[in-house]
């Protein structure tokens, strides 16, 4: 299991969130793919729980790229709602894109899923969710903020 695994995080499940001391994810870990599909790149993310014998099985995988894609796509989402409150909607029906954030020679275009039928509802839900989620998500913000400025430094 610890083959080509470089970092590791244990005890996860004690501070996962709203499921801390009961979550089933009990090791993160950064280190060679596993997964067939991400053979092409050389470091992966990965998510470890508990099989029926107890024993740490992979549960999901990400590479890399894809994990810095969704913390981008995260913290834009997260930098709109703070101000979708002047929205009568919390969204433009007219104008769905938030942002097209350039990456990798293309983009990754942020923008309001009003392919959902029930956007007007969910988006409030979502909202309100964000709000009350924001002493776990204000502290995460906190220290990958700190994380981030030291990488500045280098």
């Amino acid at each position: 299991m610890n083959e080509k695994v470089v970092m590791m995080l244990n005890g996860y499940d004690r501070v996962d969130g709203r499921n801390a001391y009961k979550s089933d994810i009990k090791r993160l870990t950064l280190g060679t793919p596993k997964l067939e599909e991400n053979k092409n790149m050389q470091i992966a993310a990965q998510i470890w729980k508990n099989d029926i014998n107890g024993e740490l099985v992979l549960a999901q995988e990400l590479s890399i790229h894809q994990v810095f894609d969704l913390i981008i796509f995260l913290s834009r989402t997260l930098l709109y709602f703070k101000e979708a409150y002047r929205l009568p909607l919390l969204y433009d029906p007219k104008k769905p894109t938030v942002e097209r954030i350039g990456v990798q020679g293309g983009v990754l275009p942020v923008e309001v899923c009003i392919d959902n039928q029930d956007i007007n509802e969910d988006i409030k839900t979502f909202a309100q969710s964000l709000n009350d989620l924001g002493e776990l998500i204000g502290e995460r913000q906190r220290v990958l903020s700190r994380i981030l400025e030291e990488l500045e430094c280098y």
